[in-house]
């Protein structure tokens, strides 16, 4: 096994492993590893050939990605795309679809998103009542194009205090947001223009990283799938009506679109 599957971030060691995933393909992952157990399975020696940061950080960036920064290991992970001219029909389709005659606005949104993802932008809403409108299709969109930087949550996620497996991303998604508590809203608000934002995981402290995500929620409830006062101008609220059409394929089709978009983008 090489070096390189083990590294030390300040006094931890981790193995990195390639977890499977329901779906297929697999997700990085580092899982605390044991000093002594190293020694056993490759030697004395072995511990001094293992990569050493002194500590993580998290500087997303998908033109000029940087692995490492200052010997700190960067969290943010890169994407495979490599930009590529050409046509990209099915992903102009849903783009229009999605946000109709604000569709120059859409292309914006997702210009940001791919060039300058720290910046802030409004929650985006979609809602339908109706079935089959490529709500979930967008979602698992966004989530091909910018892979494990966009995390799927629950309203339960979203509402519990252990935030560690979102935070650092650069979207937060949630298919069924059913949202509807004042408090809710008002957490959704704060996290949509703050800077920092207090990380805390099971067992240990709480730390205080910069904050860049940005929501996309969905929901088939349209009146109340969350609270959303007169004159409140962080959201961004769009109908979504239904597909003409059922394309079982048209996923893998946006997949293939991607390279090309990019570099429109």
């Amino acid at each position: 096994m090489a070096h390189e599957d083990f590294i030390r971030v300040g006094t931890t060691l981790y193995k990195i492993v390639n977890q499977p995933r329901i779906n297929g393909g697999f997700a990085k992952k580092r899982i605390v590893w044991n000093n002594e157990t190293l020694r056993q399975d490759y030697g004395k020696d072995f511990i001094a050939t293992v990569p050493k940061y002194d500590g993580f950080c998290t500087v997303p960036n998908h033109v000029n990605y940087q692995p490492v920064i200052d010997k700190f290991l960067n969290l943010y992970e890169p994407i495979g795309h490599q930009p590529k001219e050409g046509e990209f029909p099915h992903i102009e389709s849903l783009v229009h679809h999605i946000f109709g005659e604000q569709y120059e606005l859409g292309i914006d949104y997702l210009q940001l998103l791919y060039l300058q993802p720290v910046q802030k932008l409004p929650i985006l809403l979609m809602v339908s009542e109706e079935r089959n409108t490529g709500k979930s299709t967008f979602l698992n969109f966004l989530k091909a194009v910018f892979q494990n930087n966009v995390t799927f949550n629950t309203n339960e996620d979203f509402r519990s205090q252990f935030n560690a497996d979102w935070a650092g991303k650069l979207l937060i998604v949630v298919d069924e947001v059913l949202l509807n508590r004042r408090e809710d809203s008002e957490r959704l608000k704060n996290l949509s223009t703050t800077l920092s934002y207090k990380v805390e995981a099971k067992g240990k402290d709480r730390d205080e990283i910069s904050f860049f995500a940005k929501f996309v929620l969905c929901s088939n409830n349209e009146l109340l799938p969350v609270i959303i006062d007169v004159g409140e101008n962080r959201y961004w609220v769009r109908k979504i009506n239904r597909l003409d059409s059922d394309d079982t394929d048209f996923l893998q089709k946006l997949k293939a679109e991607i390279p090309a978009f990019l570099y429109f983008l």
